[in-house]
């Protein structure tokens, strides 16, 4: 029996209960799908999205909302298409990040996570990361996200890190994976390496000083341009290009003004023109281009590098720059070399390489890393890492829905370096690598093997050292949170409980996510799934923008325009905020929201109540099984509402969800409300078959509206339909 409507929607009163209602009913779960046919392919059709794993690391922000929002309308759309639907929700232990977040906590309580011991820190984190987790989960359930909870997961699972450590473990077989010592970003605050994505670039302006070395053999000198005088100490040599007007020196040799010892003068090719002198002095320790002209040179160049910074941003063994900080050091380098200028300092503009969590300048240091070659072919042979994406791509295996980024993407491919993957922090999955010092004495017999017992051991336990007696230790590096989380489509679905799911819902259909990852995380997805499974992790790419104020500014805690989306779910409901983020947001572009814009949107959902209040007071409980006699203005707005169907469903199905939106919010208020709904009011009072087919005509209407609605606005449509078959039909499950 139809139970009647109040005459106010609360959502307050409303989405607890709903969604207690929904997770109760197991239709979160592909298993549970009320059908009659079997749960796996090949009928009905699976489809699957792999929610992006939120950082554990604290409260849900206005961007998680539109990415719940966003994946919950496909969910729920392909649910009601009889689709077998698959959301996999998961959290990220987000490792650099979720540590800078726990030490500025520890920051504001005055204290610091430099000194605590190594495991105590570690379980102090752990127990923050899962308490975050936990409401976090929490968050996404006040979203209205229909995801299945029974399959989630956490990139720290025993399982998930039994699938990176064979992934590491294969590509290190394959010769993918390598311990080099090699240029790298160094963060002097956060103590740790970056990957080049984990940087951004700012303007500053420094001085560009131009110091003369002396050729003693020509009586003459050479002119070098640098920023960073500090580092001359650790010179070993001078690059000229072979089109310069030093080329008349490539062979000879120069003095280092600061030290004395001799440079070689080499040619090469990679020395800027346009910078400076056309004379580069190669410091191989404090820059990755010198460290690149170093081992193009290595034969020429007698000295060997050294490096002059260390992990803490001071000089070190620099004569008297030594134990002075960098900017101190420039400044007093400035001095020591003032007789050898060759004129006076410069005002130079440049890009300089920062942290992008905490702006601390990028300090370049060569040490022992771990990497994955991202362009040679792999052992086993094959492509390698950045071809199989690149096929991938120019194949539409994998499509982006937003053209531009698919260029984009294959632009900064071809530039792709090798990845360095070891991070020297506390939080994160230890690299599986084991080691011990190579003072070790071979048991007998085994002489000739002591070089392959200081070889690292890659393997998920503790080994023994077959050559020697010596005790193996564990590398104290941690793997990028990125080289787990690019695992996350093959990893989730090989270790959920269902030992069916890897087959039957991988690949997935569709990642959605920020454009701002797409390096970060979807190309990394993209080439470890296909090197690790054979196949794409997914079919589509949908890139949302990130979330803008009214007056499209980038929302931030310091701008005080950071909109808190449960804060405003409590405040106008749920529904409203969902609909604001997706109205008038196409797929890349920057959504714009504001608290007027979701405040008109509740008033949508009060609308949708009221509405449907009025249909179902005045059509009651049954309506005529029989054959009704229509009228002409009646087969008229049923076949609107046919049309308005198909094109909503053509715009969801081609992820064009601010236009169904937009369509469904103008049919709805402007053609239902104000047009059917008040023509049929006169109708409805006269009874008989007039009264009997506008009966018919808008019940139709209002169901077949509120299944359209549903996807986007899932609370107030689920509540009006539990009340209109009076709890024994649920809405989320209804055929679309």
């Amino acid at each position: 029996m139809m139970k009647e409507l109040p005459p106010q929607y609360n959502p307050k009163e409303t989405e607890d209960k709903i969604y207690e209602l929904w997770e109760k009913s197991g239709y979160f779960s592909p298993d549970n799908l009320p059908s009659d046919t079997k749960p796996y392919p090949p009928s009905p059709k699976p489809f699957c999205i792999i929610m992006p794993p939120p950082n554990a690391n604290g409260a849900l922000h206005v961007g998680h909302a539109l990415f719940v929002t966003l994946q919950d309308i496909m969910i729920r759309h392909k649910r009601m298409r009889g689709f077998k639907t698959l959301w996999l929700p998961g959290a990220d232990h987000a490792g650099f990040e979720t540590q800078v977040v726990y030490n500025k906590k520890l920051e504001r309580e005055g204290h610091s996570l430099w000194g605590i011991p190594h495991d105590k820190l570690y379980k102090e984190i752990l127990d923050f990361t899962l308490k975050n987790k936990s409401r976090m989960e929490s968050q996404i359930r006040k979203l209205g996200a229909s995801c299945d909870w029974s399959r989630e997961k956490f990139t720290l699972d025993e399982d998930i890190k039994a699938v990176v450590y064979d992934t590491f473990e294969m590509l290190y077989k394959d010769g993918l994976i390598y311990r080099a010592e090699r240029p790298v970003n160094w963060c002097v605050k956060h103590q740790t390496t970056l990957s080049d994505l984990e940087i951004k670039y700012e303007e500053r302006e420094d001085k560009l000083y131009f110091v003369k070395y002396e050729i003693p053999e020509m009586r003459s000198y050479i002119e070098v341009a640098t920023t960073r005088p500090e580092t001359i100490p650790a010179d070993i040599a001078i690059a000229v290009n072979p089109k310069s007007k030093w080329k008349k020196f490539i062979g000879k040799t120069a003095v280092n003004p600061m030290t004395q010892i001799d440079l070689a003068i080499v040619s090469d090719t990679r020395v800027d023109l346009s910078f400076g002198t056309g004379a580069l002095k190669i410091t191989p320790h404090h820059d990755a281009l010198d460290f690149e002209i170093y081992e193009t040179h290595k034969k020429e160049i007698v000295s060997k590098p050294v490096s002059v910074i260390n992990q803490f941003g001071k000089l070190m063994g620099a004569g008297t720059l030594g134990g002075l900080k960098v900017k101190e050091a420039r400044e007093k380098a400035a001095l020591i070399l003032r007789p050898n200028f060759a004129k006076e300092p410069e005002p130079y503009k440049h890009q300089v390489s920062v942290c992008y969590k905490c702006g601390t300048i990028i300090e370049p240091r060569v040490l022992a890393q771990w990497f994955i070659k991202m362009t040679e072919k792999p052992k086993s042979g094959g492509k390698s890492l950045r071809d199989l994406a690149v096929d991938a791509v120019k194949q539409k295996k994998v499509k982006f829905v937003t053209k531009k980024f698919e260029k984009i993407f294959l632009h900064w491919m071809k530039n792709l370096r090798d990845w360095n993957i070891s991070r020297q922090i506390v939080w994160g999955i230890p690299i599986p690598a084991w080691f011990h010092e190579p003072k070790c004495i071979p048991r007998k017999g085994y002489e000739k093997d002591i070089v392959k017992c200081r070889e690292y051991i890659i393997s998920g336990t503790k080994p023994v050292c077959e050559f020697c007696d010596a005790q193996f230790v564990q590398d104290t590096d941690v793997f990028d949170t990125w080289f787990s989380s690019g695992q996350w489509p093959y990893a989730t679905l090989m270790t959920t409980s269902n030992k069916k799911d890897f087959g039957a819902f991988y690949p997935t259909d569709i990642m959605e996510t920020g454009w701002d990852i797409l390096f970060f995380w979807v190309a990394r997805m993209i080439m470890l799934g296909l090197y690790r499974t054979g196949k794409v992790p997914f079919k589509t790419i949908y890139l949302h923008g990130l979330v803008r104020d009214k007056d499209r500014q980038k929302m931030s805690k310091s701008k005080g325009n950071v909109i808190d989306p449960l804060g405003v779910s409590e405040l106008y409901g749920t529904d409203a905020l969902r609909m604001a983020l997706v109205a008038g947001n196409a797929a890349g572009n920057d959504p714009v929201i504001s608290e007027e814009k979701i405040k008109g949107y509740r008033n949508f959902a009060n609308k949708i109540w009221n509405v449907s209040r009025f249909v179902l007071m005045k059509t009651g409980d049954e309506i005529s099984k029989g054959k009704i006699s229509l009228t002409a203005k009646d087969k008229k707005g049923l076949k609107e509402l046919a049309n308005i169907k198909k094109s909503v469903t053509k715009d969801i199905e081609a992820y064009k969800f601010h236009l169904a939106a937009e369509k469904l919010y103008h049919y709805f208020w402007h053609t239902f409300a104000d047009k059917i709904i008040e023509e049929s009011k006169s109708r409805l009072e006269k009874g008989g078959k007039e009264a009997e087919s506008a009966t018919y005509m808008l019940r139709t209407i209002l169901e077949g509206s509120l299944k359209m609605l549903h996807p986007f606005m899932p609370f107030v449509t689920e509540e009006i339909w539990q009340k209109l078959y009076g709890g024994k039909k649920m809405l989320m499950v209804e055929k679309w």
